[in-house]
């Protein structure tokens, strides 16, 4: 269980007023590129303990009165239904989630922009889809040698060529679905438009990591790093914000890189830049919010080891490379910490070696750890979550919460009319079973209750779960890593 170490109402008041500072730097009106995830930020919340997963978005909504959203999507993207890995849908179907998202909230989504659009199919009919909709629709086109030939990008012929989009807020924030989606370019076509128009306007960035005012080597920003190793971002030093203000900060590679770049275009564009580094053009305030490090640095350590498992499972899947796995372990080194720092892992891989099947390790609030092995009528995860909801109700290990004559008929259909070959129940449908078994039973209705406080918990799988098991866990707020090897030896796995 994770303790405290992030204190989110500083975060949702001192990051607003950062915003507004902003605007106000710039005259009134601010493009704000919004990187990293607006609802669900799981990583944050589990990296920094306190930090709520919506807390961006709560934070806009304090901001609400003077700001608009601009999506912006990669027309190449929808031609090439590119996908979300973590949410199994394309960025075009992600698109529309999160603009009725936003709108539930009480923000406003003002138009769709389709970037870099060179007349692909599946654009124009997307284009359509949305106008359909409700939705304002505009289009920015590639230009030949982004961003090095700064001449072009702003003229007529480079950013005077996108369309311009009607905005009506101080405050417009340009997200995406996804990283390559285009929005610092349309930030900067925007600018173009505007100072053509005789508006002052300006940009900043809001990126949450890797954070600027914590050591390049903090566990916060090393946990960054391994997040994103499939992307080889790397933290950097600063090197622009260190020549100018003799102060250390943190940034990552990509945005040093291209920061001369985007200073020749600021310049181009309005004459002189308001920005000396990568530094100066973020926003992010959550490193001032950190109240315990002690606590944040442990919760970050974990958080690579778990990234560790993570991508040496989707390396055993054929999904991915081997480089991931080698730049997460020297992450490791650098953080001084090993697997024998996750208690979880040794516990669910001696009970699998005890049995001789798979097994599962959860650790409690108080440290002690639970396992589940695998059984005739359970699976290992199956018998480690009724494991754990027994010990939170105060009921005896020996108890069945679910009796095997409610369990067997459920087998016995996914064997026989569903042709199912592993008949063990999902976690989902354990479950459904341990709900309709507390109507009238009232161990297992005690134990249902108990549900909520398996939030925030850390497990272990000896064995690659189904996607079923993980999405089930992930939903509980449960923390697993799974060891990369399957149950058997099949080369066709669900």
């Amino acid at each position: 269980m994770q303790k405290s170490g992030f204190d989110n109402d500083m975060y949702l008041k001192m990051q607003s007023e950062q915003i507004r500072k902003r605007i106000g730097e710039f005259g009134g009106k601010l493009y704000l590129e919004f990187g990293g995830k607006l609802f669900d930020d799981f990583h944050a919340s589990r990296v920094l303990p306190g930090f709520h997963p919506d807390s961006k978005i709560h934070m806009l909504k304090e901001l609400k009165d003077q700001a608009e959203i601009v999506m912006a999507i990669n027309a190449g993207d929808i031609e090439k239904n590119k996908v979300r890995g973590d949410l199994g849908i394309t960025y075009d179907m992600d698109l529309l989630r999160l603009v009725d998202a936003f709108t539930q909230e009480g923000l406003f989504v003002s138009a769709v922009v389709l970037t870099q659009f060179s007349g692909q199919p599946s654009a124009i009919a997307y284009e359509k889809k949305l106008k359909a909709l409700g939705l304002k629709c505009y289009r920015h086109y590639p230009i030949p040698d982004y961003p090095s030939d700064i001449a072009l990008i702003v003229s007529d012929e480079g950013f005077g060529r996108n369309d311009y989009i009607e905005t009506t807020h101080p405050l417009v924030v340009i997200t995406a679905p996804g990283p390559g989606s285009g929005k610092m370019a349309t930030c900067l076509s925007q600018l173009y438009h505007e100072n053509k128009r005789g508006v002052k306007a300006g940009y900043a960035k809001f990126e949450t990591f890797p954070i600027w005012n914590l050591p390049l080597n903090h566990p916060v920003n090393l946990a960054y790093e391994a997040a994103t190793a499939d992307l080889s971002d790397v933290n950097m030093i600063d090197p622009f914000h260190l020549e100018a203000y003799g102060e250390t900060t943190v940034n990552y590679n990509r945005d040093i890189e291209v920061f001369p770049v985007l200073n020749a275009i600021f310049e181009k564009i309005q004459g002189v830049s308001p920005y000396k580094s990568p530094t100066d053009m973020g926003v992010n305030m959550a490193g001032k919010c950190i109240v315990d490090d002690e606590a944040v640095r442990a919760e970050a350590c974990q958080e690579i080891i778990r990234r560790y498992y993570a991508a040496q499972c989707e390396y055993r899947k054929g999904n991915a490379g081997d480089g991931p796995v080698k730049t997460i372990e020297l992450l490791m080194k650098k953080a001084g910490i090993s697997v024998a720092d996750r208690p979880v892992v040794a516990a669910a891989n001696i009970k699998a070696q005890q049995t001789g099947g798979p097994a599962a390790a959860l650790e409690l609030p108080d440290k002690r750890l639970l396992t589940g092995k695998t059984s005739r009528l359970l699976g290992a995860t199956s018998a480690l979550l009724l494991n754990a909801l027994k010990e939170f109700a105060g009921i005896d290990d020996e108890v069945e919460l679910i009796p095997p004559d409610f369990i067997e008929p459920m087998m016995n259909m996914k064997r026989e009319c569903l042709h199912d070959k592993s008949p063990l129940l999902h976690l989902n449908e354990i479950l459904i079973a341990l709900s309709v078994t507390a109507v009238n039973n009232e161990n297992a209705k005690r134990a249902l209750d108990c549900v909520p406080q398996l939030s925030g918990l850390e497990a272990h799988s000896s064995v690659i779960l189904s996607t079923v098991d993980s999405n089930v866990l992930k939903n509980l707020g449960i923390n697993m890593t799974c060891e990369a090897q399957y149950e058997t030896r099949k080369l066709y796995h669900k």
